[in-house]
């Protein structure tokens, strides 16, 4: 069961439908998603700004059930000219997700957590 925490956390996300394959930002939180129907091979995050210790873990909620996919990873900081960001990635190799279910990713130094929805 989700916590009151949790579910506003959920409820607040930045959504997107995705046949497993979007792009999703909230606030300066992005996540992309690659796959095909309801398998996923890549998933990634970044977060605006670089800072020591920025790690990020993708979860899913699905029927109100939150469920940590990965472990925390560390991010790698990226400058690309004016613009600094902290990038994460995933390999997730095809993993299949039941239909509707939501992937996000969450960073420990960034409000924020977008989701998008797998579905067919």
């Amino acid at each position: 069961m989700m916590t009151a925490a949790a579910a506003f956390l959920f409820l607040a996300c930045t959504t997107v439908p995705a046949h497993a394959d979007a792009r999703v930002t909230e606030g300066k939180v992005g996540l992309s998603v690659k796959g095909k129907g309801l398998s996923v091979k890549r998933a990634g995050g970044w977060m605006e700004g670089h800072g020591t210790g920025v790690r990020a873990r993708l979860y899913t909620v699905y029927k109100g059930q939150r469920t940590d996919i990965t472990r925390w990873k560390d991010a790698t900081p990226v400058t690309a000219g004016m613009t600094k960001f902290s990038n994460v990635g995933w390999n997730l190799k095809g993993r299949s997700f039941w239909d509707g279910t939501w992937l996000c990713v969450q960073f420990n130094k960034a409000d924020g957590a977008p989701c998008a929805k797998i579905h067919r």
